[in-house]
C-alpha cells in the first residue's frame, strides 16, 4: 500500500512539474510576442549593428544558419551521450561539446532576436512572416524549458528531455526555413521587401 501511494504521489508531482513547464513556456512566448508586437517601425537615427556582415539581413541569415548547424551537432552529441549512436572516443568529451555548443548557439541567437523584436516586430504580412513571428516568439520559451528540464534531472519522465530538445530544434529549423532559406534562395531584395 505504501508503494502505491508513493507512485501516485510521484505521478501527481510529475504532472505538476510538466504543467509548470507549459506555463513558463506560454508566459515567455506571450511576453516576447507582446514586446515584438509593440514595435514601432520607423526609420531610426542610429542604424542597427550588423557586426562584420554587409548588413543586418546578412548577419541574421548567417547567424541563424550557424545556430542550426550547432543544433544539428547538439542532436549528434545527445545521441552519442545517450548511446543511441556509438562512435569514438569514449568519455566526457561529447557532454562538454554538447554543453558549449548549446551555449554558443543561444548566444548567437541574441543579435538576431534583438533585431527581429526591435527592428521588425511581430508581423502577419504573409503566412511565412506570421509563422516566422510565431516561432520567433516561442524560441526563448523553448530554450528556458529545455534548460529547466536538464537542471531538474530526475523530476521528469525520461521522455520529457527529448521532447523539449526536439521542440527547440523544430523551432530553430522552422525559423531558418522561414527566414535564412528564403534569404539565400531569393536574394536580398526579396527578403528586404517581405520581412524577416
Amino acid at each position: 500500500m505504501n508503494d502505491m501511494r508513493k507512485s501516485e504521489y510521484l505521478g501527481w508531482a510529475n504532472r505538476v512539474w510538466l504543467a509548470l513547464l507549459l506555463v513558463v513556456f506560454a508566459l515567455i512566448t506571450l511576453t516576447v510576442g507582446l514586446i515584438a508586437g509593440g514595435t514601432v517601425r520607423e526609420p531610426y537615427a542610429t542604424p542597427f549593428f550588423h557586426l562584420f556582415f554587409r548588413d543586418v539581413l546578412h548577419m541574421k541569415a548567417w547567424l541563424v544558419t550557424a545556430v542550426v548547424v550547432l543544433a544539428c551537432g547538439q542532436l549528434l552529441t545527445a545521441a552519442r551521450i545517450y548511446e543511441l549512436l556509438r562512435f569514438p572516443p569514449k568519455g566526457r568529451l561529447y557532454q562538454v561539446v554538447h554543453r558549449w555548443s548549446g551555449r554558443t548557439a543561444i548566444l548567437m541567437t541574441l543579435p538576431v532576436a534583438y533585431h527581429c523584436i526591435f527592428l521588425l516586430g511581430f508581423s502577419a504580412n504573409s503566412p511565412r512572416v506570421l509563422i516566422h513571428s510565431l516561432l520567433g516568439s516561442a524560441l526563448y520559451g523553448a530554450v528556458v524549458v529545455k534548460v529547466l528540464v536538464v537542471r531538474a534531472g530526475s523530476r521528469f519522465a525520461a521522455w520529457v528531455l527529448p521532447v523539449a530538445g526536439g521542440l527547440l530544434f523544430s523551432i530553430l529549423l522552422g525559423l531558418w526555413l522561414t527566414s535564412a532559406l528564403v534569404f539565400f534562395a531569393t536574394g536580398i531584395s526579396a527578403a528586404r521587401v517581405s520581412g524577416p
